[in-house]
């Protein structure tokens, strides 16, 4: 009897921690304020493979080019906005205060790479045309810095 309770104890704790992530990646996404990330290029022969698009960002690649500051623990990055909202690295995140028109960002390094929380946008199959003149990342972010990308932009940042 009691190994089925702890077993029970450890399930409700297991999918109560999981269905809080969720929920809390759901307030991100829709009550998030909107940032948009230019895109790099990508390889073309795997710009588009199946039902989804390989992505790159130019704010990670200005992030990976910077040398990381000495005893800094810098997990985010602070971005500046231009009047459409469309970002690009600044500083690292040494804790100071924003200033308007910023924001910030939080990344990590997954081997030499800078990793913004996605490397791939999937699509709906047979949407691929749709998806070819994408410029721009939208992505939902927070104060602490948490983002979520929720769509691609055309050149204009106007919805696909």
């Amino acid at each position: 009897m009691k190994t089925r309770l702890l077993i029970l104890g450890g399930a409700l704790l297991v999918f109560g921690l999981v269905n809080g992530r969720i929920a809390s990646r759901e307030r991100l996404r829709n009550g998030g304020d909107p940032v948009y990330l230019e895109l790099a290029p990508v390889d073309p022969r795997s710009l588009m493979q199946g039902d989804y698009m390989a992505l790159n960002f130019q704010v990670a690649r200005q992030i990976a080019a910077q040398p990381i500051p000495i005893g800094s623990t810098a997990s985010a990055a602070i971005l500046q906005l231009d009047q459409r909202r469309i970002a690009r690295f600044l500083r690292f995140d040494m804790g100071q205060p924003l200033n308007p028109g910023e924001v910030r960002f939080q990344y990590r390094y997954r081997g030499a790479n800078v990793w913004l929380g996605t490397n791939a946008f999937f699509f709906e199959e047979g949407s691929a045309e749709r998806y070819r003149t994408a410029r721009y990342g939208e992505f939902r972010i927070n104060s602490a810095g948490d983002a979520i990308l929720v769509n691609l932009r055309g050149p204009d940042l106007q919805p696909l």
